[in-house]
């Protein structure tokens, strides 16, 4: 990365980051009187585990709030980048503002989904707000993890499965399509969701990870 693009995509890790560590699911959780989500199932503050309190309109609207932080801290830093981009000197200097400063804004919500500072970095596990990042940056791209997450979910109805192979198919999807500039990005996101459902991928293997519709 350029030197000149080092201080812009910083400010856009920090921006996104600051989004994404809104912790919607325990606000929500809290404002509607039921507590403190992290005190139940799997002690994180996404959709899944808000849905665990039985009421479904709170996990639905805790699933597309924290999917809007990804798409926010992309499209509004996507604004910005063009105008960087626009005046920046040599022109290739601007097309890779343009393209990869909304990535890195992506990825910093992502991270404060999962480490948010405000809860002593113990946060969710970054799908939803994954989703968002993608919607923003490449929607084609959010619909083949959409589809991936549907089809493995409808035929072993494992949610955290769905999840992370529809992580590794988009992940796959960038190499082939040529998303070069995109892919250490979205390598590390990955990761980064891949280790957040250790505890699942343990539990898959041992046969124990509850299946969609289970009690919990």
């Amino acid at each position: 990365m350029s030197s000149s693009l080092i201080l812009p995509a910083l400010a856009a890790l920090a921006f996104g980051y600051v989004l994404g560590s809104v912790p919607f699911g325990l606000i929500l959780t809290r404002a509607a009187g039921l507590g403190d989500v992290r005190a139940i199932g799997s002690r994180s503050i996404g959709a899944t585990n808000v849905l665990r309190t039985g009421n479904k309109k709170l996990a639905a609207l805790t699933l597309l709030l924290d999917g809007l932080k990804g798409t926010a801290a992309v499209l509004l830093t996507s604004l910005l980048a063009a105008r960087l981009g626009t005046g920046a000197a040599p022109a290739s200097q601007g097309l890779l503002t343009v393209l990869l400063i909304p990535w890195v804004a992506g990825l910093g919500a992502v991270v404060g989904h999962l480490y948010p500072v405000w809860l002593g970095f113990k946060g969710g596990k970054g799908v939803a707000t994954y989703i968002g990042v993608l919607i923003g940056a490449y929607w084609p791209a959010a619909l083949v993890f959409c589809l991936a997450w549907l089809v493995v979910a409808v035929v072993t109805r494992f949610s955290s499965l769905a999840s992370l192979i529809g992580t590794f198919v988009v992940f796959i999807y960038f190499t082939i399509v040529g998303g070069q500039l995109v892919v250490p990005i979205i390598a590390i996101i990955s990761a980064l969701i891949y280790w957040k459902h250790r505890e699942n991928i343990r539990r898959l293997i041992a046969g124990q990870e509850s299946r969609i519709g289970a009690k919990a």
